[in-house]
């Protein structure tokens, strides 16, 4: 099964399409199901080492080597183990990423610790406040996806991935950015290009250069002239007499264009996917709006969207009952945490009525998501759009073998579903 189709002029000339690449690159349309392999995993202890890109190959797949990984990591897979490693930044940095994203990036939160990543958050996250994701709700999240229901909503089929949950994100973050709508194309080819490296290392330079280039002349244009966007807000911002310079407000926006694309992409997907698969459930969302944050957060628990983050000891450590020595690689396993029998009950199944508890996929501690009041505005936005506009929405009963997929990002790969056309 190929990725999702993309518009053709996300393809370059030489007919290289980065997300068909990327996608098959975690595993997608080779790894259906890792989760047993972690709860076997599990079982045998709540921290495993391996060599490295060992659970690849025990899911049945090789993945190329990231940058600056030693040849051993430990992989954390319980609930508690995960909470500990994600809860202590002192223990467990995350300054390992300046050797793989940050050669692409530039410094960013991603690879800071404290104290400079209190400083550097408290300056960013004046864009993500309440009221400004209120605003990007109401003037460009719901005006987005309506714009691409728009397309195919008297049809009375469509695939939701390729259609909708794919390309609507990555048109909410550009344009909460403030960049011109013909840039959208190539800012989203480039973003994924970025976080590509181990795959393409020329294209991964070359995506962070193109997207230098295209923020500069907007920033210089916010600095003289501020409007209502997130570009602006970064050029003014100010905590205790110190802004943002140009190079870390560029940082900054290579890290959220693939963050706020892709996560949100397969967030959203698999959310539809698991009520579209259960449609008591998804008869009862429709019915009674009130379940919709609940089941946002039981989607995000069942299928998280990313799966593992690293991070590296400063000093030997006990976690979960194995000596951990300094400088060691830890691969925090959120999937695994996420469906840990001993906190929540049949966590293989999709459930949104389940008692809420506090799950992994957003993190936890310091390096909690920026972005996931923005995820949640986002996907609560595609929901409301969804039933408003597409009535007896069901999977395409035509449909075969739709499933969610990867190893490391998870999503599915088509949503093909069938409604009463407008």
């Amino acid at each position: 099964m190929s990725a999702p189709a993309t518009p053709s002029p996300a393809i370059a000339a030489d007919d290289y399409d980065p997300f068909d690449a990327f996608n098959r690159a975690q595993g997608a349309g080779r790894i259906r199901d890792p989760y047993p392999l972690f709860a076997q995993l599990r079982q045998n202890g709540p921290v495993q080492k391996f060599a490295v890109g060992g659970l690849a190959r025990m899911s049945g797949a090789e993945f190329p080597r990231p940058p600056g990984l030693p040849d051993e990591i430990w992989a954390a897979l319980s609930y508690d183990t995960v909470s500990q490693v994600l809860r202590d930044g002192k223990t467990f940095s995350s300054a390992g990423y300046a050797q793989s994203m940050g050669l692409v990036m530039g410094h960013t939160i991603l690879e800071m610790d404290e104290p400079e990543h209190s400083r550097y958050r408290g300056l960013i996250q004046k864009a993500f406040v309440k009221k400004a994701i209120d605003r990007w709700d109401r003037e460009l999240i719901r005006p987005v996806v309506d714009g691409f229901i728009d397309r195919f909503v008297e049809r009375g089929r469509a695939d939701l991935v390729r259609e909708l949950t794919f390309p609507f994100p990555v048109s909410v973050i550009a344009g909460m950015i403030g960049l011109p709508e013909a840039d959208f194309t190539s800012f989203h080819r480039w973003a994924v290009e970025l976080i590509s490296i181990t795959l393409d290392w020329e294209r991964g330079v070359a995506a962070s250069r193109k997207l230098r280039g295209l923020f500069a002349p907007v920033l210089a244009e916010r600095r003289r002239e501020p409007r209502e966007d997130l570009l602006s807000v970064l050029a003014h911002a100010e905590l205790d007499g110190t802004r943002l310079t140009d190079e870390e407000i560029f940082a900054f926006l290579c890290l959220l264009a693939p963050a706020g694309a892709e996560t949100t992409y397969r967030s959203s997907s698999n959310l539809l996917f698991g009520l579209l698969t259960h449609p008591d459930q998804l008869d009862a969302v429709r019915r009674d709006r009130s379940l919709v944050p609940q089941a946002i957060e039981e989607a995000l628990r069942w299928e998280s969207p990313l799966l593992g983050i690293m991070r590296t000891t400063t000093r030997a450590v006990e976690l979960g009952g194995v000596s951990l020595p300094e400088g060691a690689a830890v691969n925090v396993n959120l999937g695994a945490a996420n469906r840990d029998p001993a906190r929540w009950e049949r966590p293989d199944e999709f459930d949104i009525f389940r008692e809420p508890k506090q799950h992994m996929a957003f993190a936890l501690g310091p390096h909690r998501c920026l972005g996931m009041h923005l995820a949640r505005a986002e996907t609560t936005a595609l929901l409301d759009a969804l039933f408003e506009r597409l009535p007896n929405l069901r999977l395409d009963p035509d449909a075969e073998d739709v499933h969610v997929t990867g190893l490391i990002f998870r999503a599915p790969l088509a949503l093909p579903v069938v409604f009463d056309p407008a």
